[in-house]
């Protein structure tokens, strides 16, 4: 399970790429706001992934 601070971390990261990112799509080539939209996919696929990860462990669990 991800540490709440760390989410939290995450969180704060993923606001500040969106801001980067409605910046780089007025003024920079494409493929920035390309790379900085896929680094927001990829810390929010982090957050989600972990959490279906802990649901399989406690399915898990309860079957032993």
């Amino acid at each position: 399970m991800i540490s709440q601070s760390v989410e939290d971390s995450l969180k704060e990261a993923e606001l500040n790429l969106r801001n980067a990112l409605a910046f780089a799509a007025r003024s920079e080539r494409p493929f920035i706001a390309k790379t900085i939209a896929g680094l927001i996919s990829e810390i929010d696929t982090m957050i989600h992934a972990d959490r279906y990860f802990d649901k399989i462990d406690n399915l898990i669990k309860e079957d032993d």
